[in-house]
């Protein structure tokens, strides 16, 4: 029978990349492999003092991590210790004191070591690396016999780096999953794939609930690659050259809005990619201000010169209570703004716009080109 790389859709298997060698030669070479190497890592050397088979599924573990995406992972592997376990040794590394990881570490008596100062006396089988953020060096890497896997929210190559689920969730994408990597020095999300889970994307789900449902996904994805962990490596598969997207860190710039060039689905889609972490923001009259509580395209009901329209201009839906904003394709509607304080929509109209006729319009933002002045251009698209 001829070895695959399995890529599971949501519990059904995918055959992909038929490697053309026979499987049960390229797991026994693994593990052949694994054991020559045993004067190279005390890990190796120390399992095989033991006596114990490093074909069984039972792991000498080290975590990576940080944040609440990698907390899942953690909680599964913590499940799954205890004598004949999938897990033996589990122990914790992390950046902070103040992380998620590190107070679920502390909570449930796990040994915690703070970064960089690692004590690797333990001789670890397999380390996992989850939403950590710091490159590990070849001389990390090199101390564990099966190498160090990372849980990444995205079907790689595509949204390499910090931030995949906010991209995802931005450029609209329909599909998404989890991978299962081995990690390699000098760079990030650059390993080679053992395994994979894709994962359709609801309409109109938020960030922060996708990589609630990843995270998950990728905890389940963790502990079936563990169990099969040879042979995974075994049919392991390089990243293809083609199709690979980067997804930069998340910044505050990037929620300013621009009226005349972002359609009301690419709003939406900031906003359920952003708005939970950080508002909307718009210029008005020369000053910052937050749109808040979105609604969505809506169809204000207008006559004579509302109906001319430029980017930026405002309508209020008294019906709807709703402050509606003219963007490339339509209009969006918000039902909060805050300056100083927030202020509903039927507010901000009562107090600032009821008796204006050239403070009617939003400014769209844009940040000047490196190298330049940090004052905001304001793009003027006209008076209504």
């Amino acid at each position: 029978m001829w070895g695959v790389l399995c890529v599971r859709v949501r519990g059904c298997s995918v055959l992909r990349g038929a490697v053309g060698v026979c499987r049960r030669s390229l797991v026994n070479l693994v593990k052949a492999q694994l054991r020559a190497g045993a004067g190279e890592s005390p890990a190796r050397g120390c399992a095989q003092a033991a006596g114990r088979s490093l074909s069984e599924p039972r792991y000498r573990l080290l975590f990576f991590g940080s944040d609440d995406f990698a907390v899942e992972s953690l909680k599964r592997l913590h499940q799954s210790r205890g004598d004949g376990a999938l897990v033996d040794l589990l122990e914790v590394v992390t950046l902070s004191n103040s992380v998620p990881v590190q107070k679920y570490a502390e909570q449930h008596e796990l040994r915690v070591h703070n970064w960089p100062d690692v004590d690797f006396s333990g001789q670890f089988d397999v380390g996992v690396v989850v939403s950590f953020g710091c490159l590990l060096k070849e001389h990390v890497i090199s101390r564990f016999p099966y190498g160090i896997l990372n849980i990444h929210p995205s079907l790689l190559p595509r949204w390499r780096g910090p931030a995949p689920v906010f991209h995802t969730v931005l450029h609209g994408d329909a599909l998404t999953g989890v991978s299962i990597m081995q990690i390699r020095p000098k760079r990030f999300d650059v390993g080679p794939i053992l395994s994979q889970e894709l994962y359709p994307v609801p309409e109109k789900i938020t960030a922060e609930e996708l990589g609630a449902s990843l995270a998950v996904l990728g905890a389940q994805l963790l502990i079936d690659t563990l169990r099969n962990l040879p042979e995974r490596i075994a049919n392991k598969r390089e990243q293809s050259k083609e199709g690979a997207t980067f997804a930069p860190k998340v910044n505050s710039s990037m929620s300013y809005l621009v009226w005349e060039e972002q359609t009301c689905a690419e709003i939406d889609q900031l906003y359920r990619a952003l708005g939970y972490r950080i508002p909307l923001r718009t210029m008005w009259m020369g000053r910052p201000i937050k749109l808040l509580d979105f609604v969505g395209r809506s169809q204000p009901c207008m006559t004579g010169s509302h109906c001319a329209a430029v980017p930026g201009s405002l309508f209020y839906q008294k019906e709807l209570n709703t402050l509606l904003v003219c963007c490339k394709d339509g209009w969006v509607g918000f039902r909060t703004i805050k300056l100083k304080k927030k202020l509903s929509a039927a507010d901000f109209y009562n107090g600032y716009l009821h008796h204006s006729v050239n403070n009617r319009q939003f400014q769209s933002y844009r940040e000047r080109p490196t190298g330049h002045s940090t004052t905001p251009l304001l793009l003027n698209t006209g008076v209504h």
